[in-house]
């Protein structure tokens, strides 16, 4: 029997637990790709609760909750009693109660908290506003792929000790996510935004704090981006925040990635981005649909991923 442990910020596992769901994930990769079956979910059921529309985190946790044996169970807000001001304690004890596993995708991690505070089964982030975890680990997943041993052998989060990630852009939940990992794993992450998007500095240290050589911020994105092992960028407009469009893309003008930006970068520099992405907004098509662009290796790394994580709160670590 595992100890009961939710996924709700980066910070919510150690550097130990990381190097292990990066190395399962690994292996769990490696079977997917050679049609080896991976059951160790079976008879497990996911609940997957959506206030947030959805392409890939729906898709690859529904897929992988599949692959891994398991069982998925679909809501949205709208066609459960979340959505008929069913206190959110409530339903966390009555769909904990059912299920084995809980993914939400909501807005405010408040919501999420508080559910997970009354859930008897673990409850993963699959984004809120302020954090959004789950793509951050598939992200580091993606960089130790393309620049971490190749033999397979070591701590796999080692390739990142001393490197440089540049966020350009929006002060989001990704940037917030990024800041927890860099201080978390012992790398740097550059953060430029326009004036009035910073990051909120004491929500992105969350409980456990920053480490200052973790996190400098940049007025000027080349200069984020300069030396860069990892360039890395997502929309002007978060869900959520729609009616800000037009002046965001007036106060993001000059946040766009282009060649320029990847060339002040180190010269084998990757290029990431959550998706969906905006070509000629937060990122040159030249850029996206470029040589150093890992960005459908990034998407596909999302289920691999997360089928780690799913593993690990229910099981714990396998042999």
């Amino acid at each position: 029997m595992t100890t009961l442990k939710h996924y709700l910020q980066f910070t919510d596992l150690n550097a130990d637990e990381y190097a292990y769901l990066f190395e399962r994930a690994a292996l769990i990769k490696k079977k997917f790709k050679a049609y080896d079956k991976h059951h160790p979910l079976v008879d497990r059921t996911l609940a997957m609760i959506f206030e947030k529309a959805s392409t890939r985190t729906r898709v690859s946790f529904e897929a992988g909750m599949y692959q891994l044996g398991g069982s998925v169970v679909h809501l949205t807000t709208g066609d459960s009693q979340l959505g008929r001001a069913e206190p959110i304690e409530d339903s966390a004890k009555v769909i904990s109660r059912m299920t084995d596993l809980v993914m939400i995708r909501t807005y405010e991690q408040a919501k999420i908290e508080r559910f997970a505070a009354n859930s008897r089964v673990p409850v993963i982030n699959g984004l809120t506003n302020e954090y959004h975890p789950c793509q951050i680990l598939a992200d580091i997943f993606t960089f130790i792929e393309h620049r971490g041993p190749k033999d397979g052998t070591g701590n796999l989060t080692d390739c990142l000790k001393g490197k440089t990630v540049a966020w350009v852009g929006d002060g989001n939940n990704m940037a917030n996510t990024w800041v927890q990992a860099a201080s978390l794993l012992g790398f740097k992450v550059h953060v430029s935004t326009p004036r009035g998007y910073e990051i909120d500095e004491k929500l992105a240290a969350g409980a456990h704090g920053i480490s200052a050589d973790s996190y400098q911020f940049f007025s000027n994105p080349m200069e984020a981006c300069r030396g860069a092992d990892l360039v890395t960028t997502d929309v002007w407009t978060s869900m959520g925040y729609e009616a800000e469009n037009e002046a965001r893309k007036k106060a993001f003008a000059d946040w766009c990635v282009d060649t320029e930006m990847m060339a002040a970068a180190q010269p084998d520099a990757l290029f990431m981005h959550c998706l969906p992405a905006h070509r000629g907004e937060e990122v040159e098509a030249d850029v996206i649909d470029g040589p150093q662009s890992v960005v459908w290796d990034e998407a596909e790394n999302r289920m691999h991923v997360q089928k780690a994580l799913m593993e690990y709160l229910l099981l714990g670590r396998v042999a």
